[in-house]
């Protein structure tokens, strides 16, 4: 009998940790290098959608260095669809507030923020969308950025 209720516990447990994040269509990290985030590189997020119908909401996951020497970032995002069309714009992101508190979550020198990009995207073409972010700040090498991420959830 005993064994019985240690199996519901991990079925049940393994059950609530997949569904966890049912919002999640994707998400991804590209390491940045050591050296620092060069001004001319570009990270790439490859993604193949085929939900023409749900609305998604889109986010940029930065993680950087307590000594990261700015309290914002300015990206320059591109969006590729499969008929070939692009959309770049500039954001801004606040990764600290003005009493220079990051934002986020974080551990020791290392901070995550989970930033909204844009809410309700349509993606009308099934097929590889394309996500490219390059370091829009003054910085030829931009240093303190460890990871960026791409993330896309269901709006439900």
């Amino acid at each position: 009998m005993r064994q019985f209720f240690i199996l519901i516990f991990a079925i049940t447990l393994i059950t609530g940790l997949i569904s966890c994040d049912r919002k999640k269509v994707f998400e991804a990290y590209h390491r940045i290098d050591e050296k620092g985030w060069n001004k001319d590189s570009v990270i790439v997020f490859k993604v193949h959608l085929t939900d023409t119908i749900k609305n998604n909401n889109l986010f940029v996951n930065i993680r950087n260095k307590g000594t990261y020497a700015y309290s914002n970032i300015y990206l320059f995002m591109t969006i590729g669809s499969p008929d070939g069309v692009m959309r770049t714009d500039t954001v801004e992101f606040t990764l600290a507030d003005p009493s220079g508190k990051w934002r986020g979550s974080g551990i020791g020198g290392l901070h995550d923020s989970q930033i909204p990009y844009k809410s309700s995207v349509y993606f009308p073409h099934k097929g590889e969308y394309t996500f490219m972010i390059k370091q829009g700040m003054r910085d030829n090498v931009l240093q303190g950025i460890r990871d960026v991420g791409f993330r896309i959830e269901k709006t439900y």
